[in-house]
């Protein structure tokens, strides 16, 4: 792949968010804000916690600023109850979209999360289908300068095997790391290998298995830390998007500060 065409994706060091030259725009990409969720867990579990809506607005906030972004992408569950957003969440959404389109603009990546979210704040953000789509390039069939972006809970459109990197959320994936003497921690972590065509669409037919330069996938770590996760280098852990971990047969594990821990598999 010519890597001067290519838009690179760049996570931020330290931050479960990263960087993409679309040409015309750089885009701060970021992936399972679940606003609200202080609220979703009172209701489905009954377990008060205090809100950090304030704090996550405002990182959110700082990172557009730090990275000079021209536009914010949501890849998906920016909201965390699933149903149209109503109450303490609904208020919590609207302070949050205000807060990032007095700065730039935002595009939303429909997630399983988000039933009701684009349509509530259409005036306020761009929505891609759940199906997934591609940004930077001025037509579908351009290869160079496209990232595809899709939250992963659905098949993707087959016309993000046409991008150069293909980004999403969903997974929330973490790894967990054992010390010498027996003690562990979770982290989260980026997930990025190269993808699989035929194991990434749902009816992949004979196109993709024709593609001869596929695209890298770059799985996001969950904005939100308390979202919880999926993790991946533990034994019996499940994937939740249809097309993992098949479409992903070879990839390697990154900390949040950078550090390749290798294939995510044998981490």
């Amino acid at each position: 792949m010519d890597s001067a065409a290519s838009p690179a994706v760049e996570p931020v060091v330290g931050e479960p968010a990263a960087v993409a030259d679309l040409g015309t725009e750089r885009a701060l990409l970021v992936a399972d804000v679940h606003a609200g969720i202080e609220v979703g867990l009172r209701y489905e579990r009954g377990v008060e916690l205090d809100s950090r809506a304030d704090a996550r607005r405002e990182r959110l906030c700082d990172l557009v600023a730090e990275t000079d972004a021209d536009r914010l992408v949501v890849l998906g569950d920016l909201a965390h109850r699933i149903g149209a957003p109503d109450g303490d969440e609904r208020e919590e959404l609207e302070t949050l979209v205000r807060a990032v389109t007095d700065r730039v603009p935002m595009t939303l990546v429909e997630g399983n999360h988000d039933a009701g979210v684009a349509e509530a704040f259409a005036d306020d953000l761009d929505a891609v289908d759940p199906a997934g789509g591609l940004l930077g390039a001025e037509a579908p069939d351009e290869r160079g300068g496209t990232v595809g972006v899709v939250h992963g809970h659905t098949w993707p459109d087959p016309a993000l095997l046409d991008a150069d990197v293909v980004c999403m959320g969903h997974e929330h994936p973490q790894v967990r790391l054992e010390d010498a003497v027996g003690g562990s921690r979770v982290e989260r972590a980026w997930l990025r290998g190269p993808v699989d065509p035929t194991a990434f669409v749902g009816d992949p037919g004979p196109d993709a298995a024709a593609v001869e330069d596929p695209p890298e996938l770059v799985i996001f770590p969950a904005f939100n830390e308390r979202s919880g996760g999926t993790w991946v280098n533990v034994e019996g852990q499940s994937f939740l998007a249809p097309f993992l971990p098949d479409a992903l047969p070879a990839g390697d594990a990154y900390l949040l500060d950078g550090t390749r821990l290798g294939d995510y598999r044998r981490v």
